[in-house]
């Protein structure tokens, strides 16, 4: 059979409908974003507790004694954290049984700055091994069977709004699809029917809202039938794309581009909602002024530490420290 081709990453749309900028570029299909993963290696057995064996509690006080706590920071309970990885272990406290995270992507000239997906792979994905069973990354893989001049035409559609941002952004993609893999969390491609794609090659200038919507339902669904498995029971779902579809509460005219909402009531709740950013991409544009947090940001104050808002139950943003 032949492998189907990775045709674009729809979080790159993000930028033509008034959120953070995002990116993408067509690629070879990668075996990385599909089929049976690994299995986890088993945890060794703990060696029974002796008489001599100092109390966990005296370690434990010892261990949070030497982890600065976090400090406010301003309104939408912000918290500054003196590392990324703290502030990450905060927002899984919440348990969230689907965790959605966004991003906004690097542009053009950019490129000596690690990108919020690298960022993600390196420091964050290692935390989710033995908690997270699946990853849904926003990717669209075709069918073969469809008609080339569908995906050709659907890709003729987004190079508008994907012009100006990094050319390795879908590689990083598919580097967080092999890291999550060696991990043992099966990574997920969003795999459209020929009939959505010939419905986004037809809808003209109606094609980014298509495309939206598309990407909102297809990854609902895999999350949802994950959900559903028994071998899934207890572990985490992780749906990584561009920093709108996760929304809880989306912007009015947004809710059929965004599978917050239906997630957060198929969990029962337990649903977290994740965007994290580089500090160095936030720009005063009209696109980044619309975010709820924005007007609390001041990228003076807390240069060097990692800056959490919670602005509501159950959402997060997460801005990483200044590159140094």
């Amino acid at each position: 059979m032949q492998t189907p081709r990775i045709v674009l990453s729809a979080a790159v749309l993000l930028a033509a409908c008034g959120g953070a900028p995002a990116s993408s570029a067509p690629v070879a299909a990668d075996p990385a974003v599909g089929g049976p993963s690994p299995s986890s290696p088993a945890a060794p057995p703990s060696a029974p507790p002796t008489a001599t064996a100092p109390p966990p509690t005296a370690a434990a006080a010892a261990t949070a004694a030497a982890v600065p706590a976090p400090a406010p920071c301003g309104a939408l309970g912000c918290l500054a954290f003196d590392e990324p990885d703290r502030a990450f272990a905060h927002v899984l406290g919440d348990g969230p049984r689907v965790l959605a995270v966004g991003e906004s992507h690097a542009q053009q000239g950019a490129e000596g700055i690690p990108s919020a997906t690298r960022r993600f792979t390196e420091r964050f994905l290692p935390a989710l091994a033995g908690r997270a069973s699946d990853l849904i990354i926003e990717l669209w893989v075709a069918d073969p069977r469809c008609k080339k001049e569908q995906a050709a035409r659907v890709e003729e559609e987004q190079r508008a709004v994907t012009q100006g941002q990094a050319a390795d952004n879908q590689g990083e993609f598919l580097a967080l699809g092999h890291a999550a893999k060696r991990l043992g969390i099966q990574p997920h491609a969003l795999t459209p029917s020929c009939d959505e794609v010939d419905a986004i090659a037809r809808a003209g200038a109606d094609a980014v809202p298509a495309m939206l919507e598309m990407i909102a339902r297809l990854t609902a669904a895999r999350a949802k039938a994950l959900l559903g498995r028994e071998d899934r029971a207890g572990k985490m779902i992780v749906a990584y794309g561009g920093a709108l579809h996760n929304d809880i509460a989306p912007r009015p005219g947004r809710e059929r581009w965004s599978f917050g909402p239906e997630l957060a009531a198929s969990t029962g709740g337990k649903y977290v909602e994740l965007d994290i950013i580089v500090r160095e991409f936030i720009k005063d544009t009209a696109p980044w002024r619309a975010l709820p947090w924005y007007p609390h940001f001041d990228r003076e104050e807390h240069p060097d530490r990692t800056v959490l808002f919670n602005p509501a139950p159950g959402s997060y943003v997460l801005i990483f420290p200044r590159t140094r």
